[in-house]
């Protein structure tokens, strides 16, 4: 079985040492050791933004962004849903060896927790003297847990602890660090305190009272996940205007049980288009805001998303053609359920209007900013640095493969291996189990299995699939 990856950094970016192969140095020297503000969408699609071709939702800023960045065409989330996907980001380890491998919630509040001692990328900048700061849907314990933001890492913390609960826009609490903070003008109204505009704001005073020093910011925003709610203003009736109500009608007529466990949204396209354009207002007054403090330059700006697309609260990926040119969307290890929008920028440090089809997933993130902070820890990580691709300086390393599990519908594996990939359904159900294997140089929508016409390369994947994970007491295919 394949042992986790163990490497060792001792310069980088930020480091004063400058001897060792690893170190990559930039065009421009930075002013300090480089901010990082990391945006991560929910359930945002790759096709749901202008850089990655959505033409009927406004997504100003994020094409901008994109002309002044570098947007990654093969990036991969953890996996295909919120919280093993998060905690693959977290932990620089692909699903076959997180702790969390999928949705498990903890009553009341709450999901289950990392164990103590879980090394994350909050601890990495914390260690190397960054302030840090975390901001929306945790979704990786429960309050007073051992994986507590507060304790792994992030000073500062504003938002829902509990991804269920990050569902509800209009919440009763919100946790401000250990604190629960209770909204009463909430509790029987739809309309009270937008939780989004509320956490988004906190990001922007974080952001400008931590201007000064070097900081990591995670701002883990809710949008666009059901449930479709958002304050009724001139964005969204300017949707209502676009969208004609007779394709909110059709789409009910054609799916009854579109809004699955949430409440009813009364335009629901419009909705969900409204909260898009919403969170790219959002990227907008953050990269103002780096601007006006004169620190856009020595800061970058990394936005992506957990997982594809979802079909829930109305939403209708169909429509807006969520998925890009790929199958699949949340819950599927299909390419539209895990292939993310990735758009990485920082003026003078990272060429601006570049497309790059490195393959990367969330897993590389930990070692990539562990040599950008030039950290001396070992870290057990899956994951490679992308920071000479980033930087467009020294040799970058690639993957063997990627490796992906889901632990709902029966269970899921997937493993990309070059251009072939492979993917399992119904794992946990032997009787049931079938293998399919897409060539994604010529089928990137994954419609001919070519099992059947390449043996060895079965063989070859299935042995990889084998050879990727450990087992896992909480996470058991054989239990499904």
């Amino acid at each position: 079985m394949e042992k986790q990856k163990l490497f060792s950094i001792s310069c980088g970016i930020a480091g004063a040492m400058v001897a060792c192969s690893c170190a990559q140095q930039p065009e421009a020297e930075w002013k300090q050791s480089p901010n990082v503000i990391y945006i991560l969408a929910d359930d945002l699609g790759i096709g749901d933004i202008s850089p990655y071709g959505q033409n009927l939702i406004k997504t100003p800023n994020l094409q901008r962004m994109s002309d002044e960045g570098m947007r990654f065409t093969q990036c991969y989330s953890g996996t295909s849903v919120s919280a093993p996907s998060r905690a693959s980001l977290m932990t620089g380890q692909h699903t076959g060896h997180t702790y969390i491998r999928g949705n498990m919630r903890m009553d009341p509040e709450g999901q289950v927790a990392m164990p103590a001692g879980t090394y994350t990328i909050a601890e990495l900048f914390h260690e190397a003297g960054y302030a840090t700061g975390c901001f929306g849907k945790w979704g990786l314990g429960y309050p007073g847990s051992e994986s507590d933001p507060t304790k792994v890492g992030f000073d500062e913390f504003l938002g829902y602890n509990c991804q269920t609960l990050a569902h509800d826009y209009y919440p009763d609490h919100l946790w401000d660090g250990t604190k629960r903070v209770e909204f009463p003008e909430n509790y029987n109204q739809a309309e009270g305190t937008y939780s989004a505009d509320l956490i988004h704001n906190r990001a922007l005073q974080y952001i400008r009272s931590h201007a000064g020093e070097k900081f990591f910011a995670y701002l883990s925003y809710t949008l666009p996940h059901a449930e479709l709610v958002l304050p009724k203003d001139s964005v969204y009736q300017s949707y209502c205007n676009l969208i004609p109500a007779k394709d909110d009608e059709a789409w009910a007529e054609q799916n009854p049980n579109r809004r699955g466990a949430y409440g009813a949204a009364e335009r629901p396209l419009a909705a969900f288009a409204s909260m898009v354009t919403r969170l790219d207002k959002y990227v907008g007054e953050i990269m103002e805001l780096l601007a006006e403090l004169g620190i856009d330059d020595n800061t970058i700006v990394v936005f992506t998303s957990d997982n594809g697309p979802h079909r829930e609260g109305g939403a209708n990926p169909d429509y807006f053609k969520s998925y890009g040119p790929y199958r699949g969307v949340k819950r599927d290890l299909y390419e539209g359920g895990i292939r993310m929008p990735m758009i990485i920028r920082c003026p003078n440090h990272i060429e601006g209007g570049v497309t790059n089809d490195h393959i990367m997933a969330f897993w590389d993130m930990m070692p990539t900013f562990a040599e950008l902070t030039g950290t001396t820890r070992d870290i057990q990580t899956d994951g490679i640095s992308f920071l000479p691709t980033l930087l467009g300086k020294g040799k970058q390393k690639e993957h063997e493969y990627l490796y992906w599990e889901f632990h709902e519908k029966g269970g899921r594996q997937a493993l990309r291996y070059g251009n072939w990939k492979g993917v399992r359904l119904f794992v946990g159900c032997p009787e049931k189990t079938t293998f399919e294997l897409y060539d994604l140089s010529k089928d990137i929508h994954e419609d001919n299995d070519v099992s059947e016409q390449y043996p060895e390369m079965v063989k070859k994947i299935e042995t990889l699939m084998q050879g990727a994970r450990t087992e896992s007491e909480l996470f058991d295919f054989s239990r499904m």
